[in-house]
């Protein structure tokens, strides 16, 4: 039931934002070098690794970790990185990770391949047994702000507590957060 409503929900979202989707990547095409999309190695449903693509908010020679550790973030970010991130518009390539079955809309988000005290975790209490999200419960209680154990912990809490309607609750929760730009540390 979940996997067919991540469909028919994915399919709309790819209609209703082809237009700006199309815009993102001129956009990032014509403010940096590179492409349009970063492709990152990201642990899925098992600890298998699949490639997640997200509209490239920074320059094409960042290292890939994640960016709390990076020393200065913002001296990383293309021209329109900033808004890309704030508005969460980098996220929307991700439709295509939903499509194909590798993410679902709800989950716990996909940890980076090299983020191995959040995986080792996640594994320890079973939350590597639920596909990664778009969107999850920890992102809704405080996305790049939470330490790693409340991430997991809230994770776990989400793995016990989902049903569809706590799904649909967590994306209003979400679409709330992304016009607030609330919880976008860098």
């Amino acid at each position: 039931m979940k996997r067919l409503a991540d469909l028919i929900l994915a399919i709309n979202a790819v209609i209703v934002f082809f237009i700006p989707i199309c815009v993102v990547t001129i956009l990032v095409r014509l403010t940096s070098k590179g492409g349009a999309l970063y492709w990152s190695d990201r642990v899925g449903i098992n600890n298998d690794v699949f490639k997640m693509p997200k509209f490239r908010s920074m320059k094409v020679d960042t290292p890939a970790v994640a960016t709390h550790l990076l020393k200065d973030p913002k001296s990383l970010l293309t021209p329109i990185g900033d808004f890309l991130r704030k508005s969460s518009l980098d996220e929307l390539p991700q439709l295509w990770c939903i499509l194909k079955g590798d993410m679902s809309f709800v989950g716990p988000r996909p940890a980076l391949f090299n983020q191995g005290d959040l995986i080792a975790l996640r594994t320890k209490n079973g939350v590597h047994e639920m596909l990664p999200g778009l969107t999850g419960w920890a992102q809704v209680n405080g996305r790049d702000e939470l330490p790693i154990s409340k991430k997991v912990e809230l994770d776990v809490e989400y793995m016990h507590r989902r049903s569809f309607f706590f799904d649909i609750y967590v994306l209003w929760l979400t679409f709330l957060k992304v016009l607030k730009s609330d919880g976008v540390s860098h």
